[in-house]
């Protein structure tokens, strides 16, 4: 094993034979263009809202939800889809999620989630897993799109403007600790603290 790496290091610290260090230099260049480009068309193919319901489980439950609420459809006609509240925008936030929900496609492979009765027994599990998150990043996602500055406070309910303007806008909450349920249905939520 130790002679592999013997030759393997003497490879790669020799002059080529048969290239020039321009040639090797302009193909690795080359190279590294040609596997960004695919990787990055690869993560944005994999954030879509078509790849995202492409499994059964999401199409059949998560997004026949999510097709009854103001996030699908309204009056504005702004319409948020999978990526926009389960993936951040910034690319190093992105890839850490992607990796993360890598992990999650075990579920698919392994059927944990494979049909409604057993997505309803994991329900619980996964929206707590989803709300950690979003409270972990101060709802990242959802201040994506709304942003406190621009909100008219006069245009909500007497509630929701105190609640904007005072405790969310002091920083002692944040979006997902009120607006649980808000794209899904709640799970079960015998429990769980102010519900």
């Amino acid at each position: 094993m130790k002679g592999f790496f013997k030759i393997g290091w003497q490879t790669i610290k020799s002059p080529s034979a048969y290239y020039s260090l321009g040639f090797l230099v302009l193909g690795g260049f080359i190279a590294g263009i040609m596997f960004w480009g695919g990787f990055n068309t690869a993560l944005e193919m994999a954030n879509t809202e078509e790849f995202c319901i492409s499994c059964h489980e999401m199409e059949d439950n998560v997004y026949k939800e999510l097709r009854r609420t103001v996030h699908f459809s309204n009056g504005s006609g702004v319409r948020a889809t999978c990526p926009d509240c389960h993936v951040p925008h910034k690319w190093t936030d992105k890839i850490a999620r992607k990796m993360q929900a890598s992990k999650e496609v075990w579920r698919t492979f392994f059927g944990t989630i494979a049909t409604r009765e057993k997505f309803l027994v994991h329900r619980r599990q996964l929206a707590e897993n989803e709300w950690r998150r979003l409270k972990a990043n101060n709802s990242l996602e959802c201040r994506n799109c709304h942003n406190f500055d621009y909100m008219d406070f006069t245009e909500q309910s007497k509630q929701a403007a105190y609640q904007h303007s005072t405790a969310l806008a002091s920083g002692e909450k944040t979006c997902i600790d009120c607006h649980k349920g808000i794209a899904h249905q709640l799970p079960n939520m015998k429990g769980v603290e102010g519900w």
